[in-house]
């Protein structure tokens, strides 16, 4: 079976770097109900976050997804130097002053222009936003590119799985397709046995009245309809296994609960060992299912 279902299970990294920064990114993603999307990235370009979760939720229709920015600087392109000559001329001539009226050996040298606060000051660059986004979202786009490969890869080891389970269900609904019919057979033989055990030779059995019980019986007993609506949801399951929709792990879902359904009502209505023992089957293998399809996107 081809399958393009995806598994909410995932991990995807991307680096990029610009010359002046470099950002890696790592993505996690494990099953959720819903799209839970939180990034955890450096405070001060903190107004990029919602850009990110955009990205995100574009590619990623389901799961909780944790999302991991890293930015270090390879240039020192970022950090601006300035000097603040007006402030640099006027030590200069209050030192000039100072050495001519005590007398005082002027050996000022620019090492000392350093020592003086606010002179030379240096301080990072204002980021540039659009440079900034336009880094990252690349990394960002390489770490979710990974993230679906390895999410699609799980998703067909998952199918794979369902399917051998669906095969064997389908499989067991057969059996118990063909088992349906010989249960009224052998009510009306216990039944017959049982009122011969009752009744004494001289009395006759009213065959009519027997075969209106028996009749009572193979209605109330009838799985007919449960049996083609199962048929009908596992080729549905199928179907929707290899669709082309974006999410389909709530239909899935779905369609396991109604599978569940079906099979509870069988074992109600029918109450042969044998069947029994395989709606005991089909609700454990249908429990396996439900237990994978959770972590389908």
């Amino acid at each position: 079976m081809s399958s393009l279902i995806k598994s909410m299970t995932g991990f995807g990294r991307g680096e990029k770097n610009d010359g002046i920064r470099n950002f890696i990114v790592e993505i996690k993603s494990v099953n959720h109900r819903y799209n839970d999307t939180l990034v955890k990235m450096p405070k001060h370009i903190g107004y990029l976050e919602e850009r990110v979760k955009k990205q995100v939720r574009n590619v990623v229709n389901r799961g909780k997804v944790e999302v991991y920015i890293n930015l270090e600087y390879i240039s020192e392109g970022e950090v601006e130097v300035n000097v603040d000559l007006p402030l640099a001329q006027s030590y200069k001539k209050a030192i000039d002053l100072l050495c001519k009226e005590i007398d005082l050996k002027n050996d000022f040298s620019v090492e000392m222009f350093t020592k003086f606060p606010d002179i030379i000051k240096a301080k990072k660059r204002e980021e540039d936003e659009d440079e900034m986004w336009l880094c990252l979202n690349k990394a960002v786009d390489m770490a979710l590119q990974n993230l679906i490969i390895m999410r699609i890869a799980e998703g067909k080891e998952l199918a794979k799985n369902i399917e051998s389970k669906l095969l064997n269900i389908n499989e067991i609904v057969k059996e118990i397709e063909k088992k349906a019919p010989l249960v009224v057979i052998e009510y009306k033989e216990k039944l017959w046995n049982r009122i011969n055990e009752l009744l004494d030779e001289k009395y006759e059995i009213d065959e009519n009245k027997l075969a209106n019980e028996v009749a009572y019986y193979a209605d109330k007993s009838s799985i007919d309809e449960e049996i083609v609506r199962l048929y009908s949801h596992i080729n549905q399951f199928i179907n929707t296994l290899q669709s082309n929709e974006d999410t389909v792990g709530r239909k899935l879902d779905f369609l396991v609960q109604e599978m569940n359904r079906e099979v509870n009502t069988i074992g109600s209505k029918v109450g042969d060992i044998s069947v029994t023992n395989y709606v005991v089957e089909l609700k454990s293998e249908m429990e396996k299912i439900r237990e994978q399809i959770q972590n389908i996107e």
